[in-house]
């Protein structure tokens, strides 16, 4: 998987933090959530519209940069 395809930067969304595309959750705020004992499940279902591949993008991003 390429974490580009679903993560971006923009500098008009969130002082140009990596978010998960078409949303306003920050790839940092994903990974918050996980260094706090959530698992990808209560991610998911506190936060609909994400997917495991969303996660996966998330923890490759931050593994890259």
């Amino acid at each position: 998987m390429n974490w580009q395809d679903r993560i971006s930067q923009d500098p008009r969304i969130l002082a140009g933090k990596p978010v998960i595309k078409g949303t306003r959750i920050a790839v940092e705020f994903v990974i918050e959530l996980m260094a706090n004992d959530w698992t990808e499940s209560e991610i998911i279902q506190n936060y609909p519209r994400l997917t495991h591949e969303d996660i996966q993008a998330c923890l490759q991003c931050a593994i890259d940069q």
